[in-house]
């Protein structure tokens, strides 16, 4: 019988994000997702161009729809982040 291994890491228990990332690099569950469901590239070439295996973005891509919430409070996070940087960098 096959083993699965899970290689998404929550934010919570991540050292290098607060978000959930794919174990071993530093690509992100929601980077996964824009490249595959937000610009419409093929899920074979964003495992190419981010050296991933494709069952990794696969399984990027089943975490963030089966944990809509967690992914949608990273998503405002980003969002009000950029929102104060843009803030700090106006002129007075």
């Amino acid at each position: 019988m096959a083993v699965t291994k899970h290689r998404i890491v929550s934010g919570e228990e991540s050292d290098i994000h607060d978000e959930p990332h794919i174990e071993g690099s530093r690509v992100t569950v929601l980077h996964v997702h824009e490249r595959v469901e937000g610009r419409g590239l093929r899920p074979e070439t964003v495992a190419d161009r981010l050296n991933l295996d494709i069952a990794d973005v696969y399984e990027a891509l089943a975490y963030y729809h089966r944990n809509l919430a967690e992914m949608r409070a990273v998503e405002d996070h980003r969002e009000r982040v950029a929102a104060e940087s843009e803030t700090l960098e106006k002129p007075d």
